[in-house]
């Protein structure tokens, strides 16, 4: 008699009914747990990376915690700007956008900025925000090693 084990007898089941849903990785995702069926819904609707909005408000946070903090380096002009996941760990995590660009500051260095677009998560969960990252000015080291955290 041949055993069978109870993961092959699971996806078969999930297979049979029509409700398999993958995530990233390949890891079962409920179609009822998705963001877009929460009781407050997340569509993913979020603005593109080279939204002028979205560098505005990295440029206006990084400003002004450099003007406050550490000194006087201010950001410039985005280039190279490129999305780099939509989505990654799956449907049923919040939706964010992550993106990186390569931003001229004041002392005339370019450096890369990785940030992510999220949704919900900005004033009283209204609205998308940010999330961001200069390489070689996380002085906090808050995703280290080099902005690494701040992707994907």
């Amino acid at each position: 008699m041949r055993r069978v084990s109870l993961r092959s007898v699971l996806a078969a089941a999930i297979c049979l009914t029509g409700l398999s849903a993958q995530a990233a990785g390949g890891r079962y995702v409920n179609p009822a747990d998705r963001a877009e069926e929460r009781i407050i819904p997340m569509y993913g609707n979020l603005p593109a990376c080279e939204d002028p909005a979205v560098l505005g408000e990295i440029t206006s946070w990084f400003n002004s915690r450099e003007a406050k903090f550490w000194g006087p380096l201010q950001l410039g002009s985005f280039d190279r700007i490129r999305p780099i996941a939509w989505r990654p760990w799956g449907d049923d995590f919040i939706p964010r956008r992550f993106c990186t660009a390569r931003v001229l500051t004041n002392d005339g260095v370019l450096r890369r900025v990785d940030y992510s677009v999220r949704e919900n998560l900005g004033l009283f969960g209204w609205t998308w925000n940010v999330n961001w990252c200069v390489s070689g000015l996380d002085r906090h080291r808050s995703y280290a090693p080099d902005c690494q955290m701040a992707r994907p």
